[in-house]
């Protein structure tokens, strides 16, 4: 009778215990050519080294020094108030049950717009905090429509900003009415806007990893560390363009321009998206454009809180690129028209 033939085996036995050879995988290609981080940095300090002469008189150089002036003082008036945003957003997302929402605003899309525009005056922040908290309460259900006019409200119309408005207009006290009535006429518009015409697909669900398995609190400083690196990095590259922007633009475009009325309002309108001022601070910048109307100033400080550079890249991280490509543009323009006519009436 024919044996059968065992299965070769590729376990090599020793005494009782079974020894499997391992193979002696090397680093693959990709792996052997990885840079990582630590090796990164160091090759950046040495470079830095190696051309420390060039980069010393390029950044001695008056468009440099205004460059960095521009973009050290954005990043230090809105550090500050992102990071509050961003302990707003980590609270309403961690401790704040979803049915308080349902409770606070109305069941109707269009009545929850006003309203929503109206509690942006008890957020004592500028736009960098307006946007991680609106992102937050969309997580949260709130139709998207009030959380938007709750972020372009928040900004102009909460009570330091006002305060801030009426410091640096002493002469002027209508400019606090006149900023409060015209930002809270175009965050309803929007927010009415979006209502109806806005798609589900333009506008990107703000995600977060999940915290749920965790406690309390591990949960809210798991979702400060996301916001402040993803709205932070934005934030950057804002400051950067608007720095940017600020030190190229001739000053004597701003003269020509404050002889036409028209002219001055949009000069004003685009400064206010180039220099990207935190609101807590436009007041006084409006201010010192003495050669300019007030209309035209006031056209300045609506817009600032609700589109610039830095606000224009941290909807679009937020929200996505699809919904700030359009959304931008419309606050835009409807800011500047609801200023004009604002200021023809009360200024």
């Amino acid at each position: 009778m024919a044996t059968t033939k065992p299965a070769q085996q590729t376990d090599e036995t020793v005494g009782h215990e079974t020894r499997r050879p391992v193979a002696d995988k090397g680093p693959s290609p990709d792996e052997a050519r990885h840079l990582n981080s630590p090796l990164l940095l160091t090759l950046l300090l040495l470079t830095a080294v190696m051309l420390q002469d060039p980069i010393r008189a390029a950044l001695s150089a008056p468009v440099m020094q205004s460059w960095m002036t521009v973009f050290v003082a954005v990043l230090v008036q809105a550090l500050p108030f992102l990071v509050l945003g961003v302990l707003l957003s980590a609270a309403i997302a961690v401790f704040v049950p979803p049915s308080f929402f349902a409770r606070a605003l109305p069941k109707r899309p269009a009545l929850a717009v006003p309203v929503a525009g109206a509690a942006g005056a008890v957020l004592p922040g500028c736009e960098c905090a307006s946007v991680p908290v609106a992102g937050a309460l969309v997580r949260r259900g709130v139709t998207p429509a009030a959380a938007l006019a709750f972020l372009l409200s928040a900004p102009a119309i909460n009570p330091i900003v006002l305060t801030a408005t009426a410091v640096a207009f002493p002469g002027n006290p209508e400019m606090v009415l006149a900023r409060f009535v015209a930002s809270l006429l175009v965050a309803c518009a929007m927010g009415w806007l979006w209502h109806r015409l806005g798609r589900t697909d333009w506008l990107r669900p703000p995600g977060r990893p999940s915290y749920e398995d965790r406690g309390k609190g591990a949960a809210f400083w798991g979702s400060v560390r996301h916001d402040v690196m993803h709205a932070g990095g934005f934030l950057v590259v804002g400051a950067m363009a608007a720095a940017t922007l600020k030190a190229v633009v001739p000053e004597q475009w701003l003269r020509a321009a404050a002889g036409n009325p028209v002219f001055s309002v949009l000069a004003l309108a685009v400064l206010a998206v180039l220099l990207s001022i935190c609101s807590e601070a436009d007041a006084f910048v409006a201010a010192s454009l003495t050669q300019f109307s007030l209309t035209a100033r006031l056209t300045f400080l609506v817009v600032g809180p609700m589109i610039d550079l830095k606000l224009f890249a941290m909807q679009a991280g937020t929200f996505g690129r699809a919904f700030a490509l359009r959304f931008a543009p419309a606050t835009f323009a409807l800011a500047v028209v609801v200023s004009a006519l604002t200021g023809t009436v009360l200024l």
